[in-house]
């Protein structure tokens, strides 16, 4: 049975409810990605940008580039819109044996998949670092099938987390799965501290630190599955209504939802042509570009897709169209102050984060033009993950899909165009590639924004344009404050860790102050980024 209508009286409550669920899961993503700059700090210091991290690196990214897929990206977008229609018109019992069959259809598929990939670990290190399988060197290609026949087992674990949490998040249980991704720190830094000096390589410490946190993760969200009473009991059954609906959903959102990441491994591969350091130098500027991303991009994406899911199915447009709107001004408020700062602050923030032990004064200086070449994309990689719900939540997957292989397209003549080395004076290596990243997803957020307006499924309601200039002052207003108080980058290096640490603190909250008073004084107030409590459900 579907639900009735909600009622003009509960919504502001459940307006309440949305802000209130976005808080959490920002609050938890803010605690595991500032644990994930603390582990990247300690395997800056442990293992640097040398042959091993670059090999580590490649190792980790590609079940980590699945836990994106999983447990942020395609699988929730196709699953969660069938989960919510079944809760609207179908009873638990039905709602239990579709977990079970989605549990069974998708953990033995993946198991079948690891085992492959364990087996073949030579083949996928040659797919995804070409440049390690051709190079004269040949340790950086032996270390990462190494460390891939470790790692790869954490794509069946954190997949089968992905789904307990998409399950957990349907059902409104937001902060567990927000929480989880904090044990992976967790494990990668006592694996750093603890366990590495017993190896003679240290990042083979990192590899099997990401496979004991691929257990903690699926062990930890369980007992909450068991207190909804949809603790998986795993079904083989491909002939499922339900399974079949969510793997033809599923199969596109992959490449949909997560263009800018595939990108981002796309860069990876390119990298691994380049000079030794090329990996960890894109890795450590990628790194700072996810803190914004995750912390709100995402919390707001992994809240709102439940929202528009049961909007679509009560055919409740002016709600669907008031969340959508709601998202955007939060990712706007947001993002285009993160970009000027991470723009102008790429150097100092990666020498206080990274500049120890094996990272070199270098390194930073290299990280940091790529993470400027990031920050340039990091409005649309945020949009991106709000825009692209408008579509998974009417189980439209076909729209993205496109748009993705247009902006796919897009990157890799980029791609070309910024790193092969046409002309003596023009080649920008890594940064070519990291800006080719940006420019890919300005265009694939062009291109979503654009179809839903098409569609009439979105459209800004009223203010949206004051707001993005009063947003767009400020943030200028932010960028010559931060000129005027940002010491030159020569004092940074002889600076001690604590003395570099209160500088950043003091320019970030100068930074934050500037920026939210401007926008005051600009006329910007609270309401312009509250979501309709007359329309939102």
């Amino acid at each position: 049975m579907s639900q009735p209508p909600t009622s003009t009286a509960d919504q502001p409550q459940q307006t309440t409810g949305l802000l209130k669920s976005s808080l959490v899961v920002g609050m938890m993503t803010m605690l595991s990605r500032v644990l994930g700059l603390l582990r990247d700090v300690v395997i800056a210091h442990f293992v640097g940008a040398t042959a091993a991290a670059d090999a580590f690196f490649v190792a980790f990214k590609i079940p980590n580039f699945m836990r994106r897929l999983f447990a942020e990206g395609a699988f929730s977008q196709a699953f969660v819109p069938v989960l919510s229609e079944y809760r609207e018109q179908r009873d638990f019992n039905a709602i239990q044996l579709l977990v079970n069959k989605v549990a069974g259809a998708l953990g033995g598929s993946l198991l079948i998949v690891t085992g492959l990939a364990v087996v073949g670990a030579p083949v996928i290190t040659a797919i995804f670092a070409p440049g390690f399988y051709l190079s004269d060197d040949p340790l950086r290609y032996q270390l990462t099938s190494d460390m891939i026949r470790i790692t790869f087992p954490y794509l069946f674990l954190i997949s089968l987390t992905g789904f307990c949490g998409a399950v957990l998040n349907s059902y409104g249980r937001f902060a567990v799965p927000a929480f989880t991704p904090v044990l992976l720190n967790i494990a990668l830094i006592t694996a750093a501290i603890v366990i590495a000096p017993y190896f003679d390589e240290p990042a083979f410490a990192l590899a099997w630190g990401v496979m004991a946190a691929g257990i903690l993760q699926l062990t930890f969200q369980l007992p909450f599955m068991h207190g909804l009473r949809l603790t998986p009991k795993p079904a083989w059954d491909w002939q499922d209504e339900g399974v079949r609906r969510i793997l033809a959903l599923m199969g596109p959102a992959i490449f949909g939802v997560s263009v800018s990441q595939i990108n981002l491994l796309l860069d990876t591969v390119l990298a691994s042509f380049l000079p030794a350091g090329s990996v960890s130098w894109l890795y450590y500027s990628d790194r700072l570009v996810e803190l914004p991303l995750g912390v709100f991009a995402i919390a707001i994406s992994t809240v709102i897709l439940p929202s528009l899911s049961r909007q679509q199915a009560t055919s409740s447009p002016d709600a669907f169209r008031a969340t959508l709107d709601w998202a955007i001004r939060m990712v706007l408020l947001i993002a285009i102050p993160a970009a000027v700062a991470l723009m102008m602050l790429a150097e100092p923030i990666l020498m206080t984060l990274f500049q120890y032990g094996k990272l070199t004064v270098r390194d930073v200086t290299m990280a940091s033009l790529s993470l400027q070449a990031y920050s340039l994309g990091l409005m649309a990689f945020m949009l991106i993950k709000v825009l692209a719900p408008g579509y998974f939540s009417r189980q439209d997957t076909k729209t993205p899909v496109k748009i993705g292989i247009i902006a796919m397209a897009a990157n890799m003549v980029m791609n070309i165009a910024f790193v092969v080395p046409l002309h003596h004076y023009w080649q920008l290596g890594h940064i070519g590639l990291a800006l080719a990243t940006s420019l890919s997803a300005v265009l694939n957020a062009g291109l979503l924004y654009r179809g839903l307006r098409q569609q009439q499924v979105y459209a800004p309601m009223a203010g949206m344009t004051a707001a993005l200039l009063r947003l767009s002052l400020a943030a200028a207003v932010m960028a010559m404050v931060l000129w005027q108080l940002t010491p030159e980058p020569s004092l940074w290096v002889d600076w001690l860790w604590w003395q570099r640490a209160l500088n950043i603190v003091y320019l970030c909250v100068a930074g934050a102050v500037s920026y939210f008073v401007a926008l005051g004084v600009f006329g910007a107030r609270p309401s312009h980024f509250r979501a309709d409590a007359r329309t939102i459900g």
